[in-house]
């Protein structure tokens, strides 16, 4: 009788390993790129309540670096708050974190997806902790960011360029 594991499914054979590329991503470094908090509140003061409506605009972008294998991949944060009756500025956060990676197994083919989708998610909870960090030493309740999903993320972006080129088409 053949060797299977207990679930009754077939153990890998040594071929399968060869099939399938072995995936290894490190992170070498994480830093802040840079980074803007503006306490318009402060500067300006408000009037009232000021009951906080928040929006947050994320963009990723990443770059191939010199040493074989390595890539910068940034993560862009636009957050503004503002009172939700009368839309008066509260503060606004800019910053820019980035990760450099070492990235081997990944095809040619998945290297833009796999930069844009799992190398943001290693990355987020230390920039979220930062933007919480930053809220509150700014005077504010710390703001805990949702969890990002970043493979809608990219294909929105794959959809919205995708409907630019159509349109540049039919202009052309």
């Amino acid at each position: 009788m053949a060797d299977t594991p207990e679930n009754g499914e077939a153990a890998a054979t040594p071929q399968d390993a060869q099939a399938a590329p072995q995936i290894n991503s490190r992170v070498l470094a994480q830093y802040i790129r840079d980074m803007s908090f503006e306490n318009i509140l402060a500067q300006k003061g408000v009037t009232g309540d000021a009951q906080p409506e928040i929006q947050v605009q994320v963009n990723l972008d990443a770059r191939k670096r010199k040493p074989e294998n390595q890539y910068e991949v940034i993560t862009k944060l636009n957050v503004t708050s503002q009172t939700k009756e009368k839309s008066e500025p509260l503060f606004v956060l800019e910053i820019e974190y980035a990760g450099v990676f070492e990235v081997t197994g990944v095809p040619e083919e998945q290297m833009h997806p796999y930069l844009l989708i799992e190398c943001p998610r290693i990355t987020f909870p230390y920039l979220r902790r930062i933007v919480s960090d930053v809220t509150r030493d700014g005077g504010f309740p710390q703001l805990n960011l949702e969890q990002i999903d970043f493979l809608s993320l990219y294909r929105s972006e794959l959809a919205r360029r995708a409907e630019a080129e159509k349109a540049n088409e039919t202009v052309n």
